[in-house]
């Protein structure tokens, strides 16, 4: 009987890498049993950055859309999470949901204006939508207006899950806001790298593949590049509305100039993909620990720790273009999250 091919993007790495990532999170999950606060409090940053990270790369890694302006959906998912808490009495928790689908429902309009315009022109497109949205929400006097707001103390301590927490681990009402919120961050970025990985694998993800490699090819062979465009932009700004929801909940407290701020929400997040690889899923999680060992070593020595980050991302950029995880992976083969397809012989033996 003749061999029949396959196709398949499983590899003996990925197998591997995926049970040491199921045991990893499940040693996540129950780490605030035995660490302490800081901990909990530094991993919180971590993953809520490479959720942020990982839907950036989805844009500009996968689809060619390099945004700087996703620090549009941060603000505004957190501002409406607040304003939702604030103002009609939702619990921050669920508050969360609704962070994400107003940012969803910002994202139509901004991309009805970004997608007429391309490269540099889309780029800052997209951060003089931030802008606009940052002014617009400073005249917002139900929540502060220009100078921001904080969370009632009442609606913290009614957030779901909190009261259990306390109980649970016997702790005081702001280490289970900590812990809380390090739980949803976990699921966040979960959901994120394993929704974001699923996808890729599809055909639609092939779809994006294509589009990335060579826009009039793909069309060639019927793929509806605007369509793609539509569903990654939409579904960036969903992920990363919840992402900045979720970061201001935690923070407690918001205001214009730090919920829009381009440096610390779309700089810091290119910088984390650029220097772990762009267009990898890998690269953002290799990207955001560096990112934050080099913050956490440099963070006293002032305009030093800007310079060493700019410095590190033009070596990056300069001698090892697809980044840290690429420069890795070309040289071992070696991928984590494998989406590339490949043609699989059987046997012949089986044959």
């Amino acid at each position: 009987m003749a061999a029949t091919h396959s196709i398949s993007t499983r590899t003996r790495a990925a197998t591997t890498s995926g049970i040491a990532a199921l045991v990893l999170l499940a040693v996540a999950i129950v780490l605030p049993a035995f660490a302490s606060r800081s901990l909990i409090q530094d991993l919180f940053f971590i993953l809520t950055m490479l959720t942020l990270a990982q839907f950036w790369n989805l844009l500009a890694g996968y689809t060619g859309l390099v945004s700087v302006g996703q620090q549009a959906f941060v603000g505004f998912g957190a501002y409406m999470l607040f304003g939702s808490t604030i103002l009609w009495g939702v619990n921050p928790v669920a508050a969360l949901a609704l962070s994400g689908l107003f940012a969803l429902l910002l994202a139509i309009p901004t991309a009805f204006f970004v997608f007429r315009l391309s490269g540099a022109y889309f780029a800052i497109g997209t951060w003089v939508v931030a802008e606009v949205v940052r002014l617009s929400v400073a005249q917002w006097q139900a929540v502060g207006g220009g100078t921001g707001t904080s969370l009632p103390r009442d609606a913290r301590d009614a957030m779901w899950g909190v009261e259990w927490i306390e109980v649970f681990f016997d702790v005081r009402s702001s280490e289970a806001r900590d812990i809380l919120a390090y739980w949803l961050a976990l699921a966040l970025a979960a959901a994120t790298i394993g929704g974001i990985y699923w996808f890729l694998r599809t055909r639609r993800g092939l779809a994006l593949a294509a589009l990335r490699d060579n826009v009039e090819a793909a069309k060639s062979v019927g793929v509806d590049a605007n369509r793609m465009k539509w569903i990654v932009f939409l579904v960036a700004a969903f992920g990363t509305g919840i992402a900045g929801g979720l970061i201001f909940l935690q923070n407690g407290r918001i205001s214009p100039d730090s919920a829009f701020a381009v440096t610390q929400w779309t700089a810091f997040v290119i910088f984390i993909v650029v220097i772990g690889g762009i267009g990898t899923i890998e690269g953002p999680i290799i990207g955001v620990l560096v990112f934050f060992i080099l913050q956490e070593a440099l963070a006293d020595f002032g305009a030093v720790y800007l310079i060493v980050l700019g410095l590190l991302g033009i070596a990056i950029m300069l001698f090892a273009q697809r980044g840290l995880w690429g420069l890795f992976s070309d040289r071992t083969g070696i991928q984590l999250f494998p989406v590339r397809r490949r043609l699989v012989t059987p046997d012949r033996g089986n044959s």
